[in-house]
């Protein structure tokens, strides 16, 4: 069993009940060919792994170090600093300034960024009564939004993206790491120069936060805000467009006042997650969860849409219950939630705030999953709506 397929991409859900029914709580598969992992979709089970770094590590170099360069899904899961490696010191002093930093970021002002951005980017096509809400509003949106956050400048923040989707469209490991390459080198050139002219954005506070420390650190710990902060908050945007357009239960509920935007992002962070399969760890020694023995060094990882969906653990009606785990739990709880649902939220509220009547363009069945099991992305999100006139008609 694996992931990784057009047809696990297409209905995954379908994919963890079978999962279910045949295995329980803990799935063996291949993640790549020849490379075995226990995927958990227990959500009790996930909770006992999360809650346990000691026993759980998240530090792949072990595993990686049995592997070959051209393995598919090192890119993904390799080690580097920065990452969330629970096991080295150095990642718990840069997990503190990272939330240090990123709980300076003002919300309101933020919420103001997302509006501007917004504004800007619905105009662009709200005349032409239709768009791919994914590629010319949630992507660009995203990227823009989180490069004034972080304090890229314009020729920076151009050539880190362009770095980001050679990362994210990377068919090997060559290519993935001229990709990171090209990320690396964009965020280096910002962080020499904000020690020269630093602002008030995470890049210059990371650096006043860590005065004297080692420069590729920093550089390595800016790379994984960036990577985790992108796509998965566009694609957040994007699949609750596609909750809002396809499901008319929703759909009439939201705009008759009984449920909220916020209901709307909770609900998909519930169903669709954006970040469906993540939070690896590699046991030291062998380990047992429930009644299964996980081998040493072998991946684990959760899936968090499976776990969200555990009959185990499910209740009805999830309306303002926000027990998901799709920001992860533990020491892989993401640190920049309040960050990422404004401007999910903002971006939403401004969408149909401009253009309330938007309707897919095609049907529900006809839209493209990106295949790859660790994120839950479209490749596009075709609409139609009303043709409107510009927000800034000046």
């Amino acid at each position: 069993m694996t992931l990784h397929t057009p047809e696990f991409a297409a209905d995954p859900h379908s994919a963890y009940q079978a999962m279910r029914d045949h295995h329980g709580p803990l799935v063996p598969l291949e993640l790549a060919p020849g490379v075995p992992a226990t995927l958990i979709i227990g959500y009790r089970e996930a909770l006992q792994v999360l809650s346990d770094p000691l026993h759980f590590p998240a530090d792949p170099r072990a595993w990686q170090s049995g592997r070959a360069s051209s393995c598919p899904v090192l890119p993904t899961m390799g080690w580097r600093p920065g990452a969330p490696q629970t096991t080295d010191p150095e990642y718990a002093r840069n997990r503190s300034a990272t939330t240090d930093c990123l709980n300076q970021v003002d919300l309101y002002t933020l919420r103001a960024t997302v509006e501007r951005i917004a504004s800007k980017r619905i105009d662009s096509f709200c005349e032409a009564g239709s768009a791919d809400l994914l590629n010319q509003y949630a992507i660009p949106l995203t990227v823009e939004v989180l490069h004034e956050v972080l304090g890229f400048g314009p020729d920076s923040g151009r050539r880190a993206f362009s770095g980001l989707i050679a990362l994210r469209n990377a068919a090997d490991a060559a290519s993935a790491q001229q990709g990171d390459e090209m990320l690396t080198a964009a965020i280096a050139e910002t962080v020499a120069a904000k020690q020269v002219a630093p602002g008030a954005d995470v890049i210059s506070w990371l650096l006043q936060h860590g005065a004297g420390a080692d420069e590729k650190a920093l550089v390595d710990q800016v790379a994984t805000l960036y990577v985790t902060g992108t796509e998965p908050t566009w694609n957040l945007i994007a699949n609750t467009v596609l909750l809002l357009a396809s499901d008319d239960r929703f759909g009439g509920e939201l705009l008759g006042g009984a449920l909220s935007i916020r209901d709307a992002i909770d609900e998909v962070l519930f169903t669709d997650p954006p970040v469906a399969n993540s939070c690896f760890s590699y046991p030291r020694q062998p380990q047992i969860v429930g009644n299964t023995w996980l081998p040493v060094d072998q991946p684990v990882l959760i899936s968090l849409a499976a776990c969200n969906a555990d009959p185990a653990a499910a209740d009805g009606d999830r309306t303002g219950n926000r027990s998901h785990l799709s920001w992860g739990a533990g020491a892989h709880s993401c640190p920049a939630q309040s960050v990422a649902m404004v401007i999910a939220q903002e971006a939403l509220d401004q969408l149909l705030d401009a253009l309330p009547e938007v309707r897919l363009a095609v049907p529900e069945t006809q839209l493209h999953w990106r295949t790859g099991g660790f994120h839950r992305a479209l490749a596009a999100l075709p609409v139609r709506f009303p043709p409107s006139p510009p927000l800034n008609l000046g």
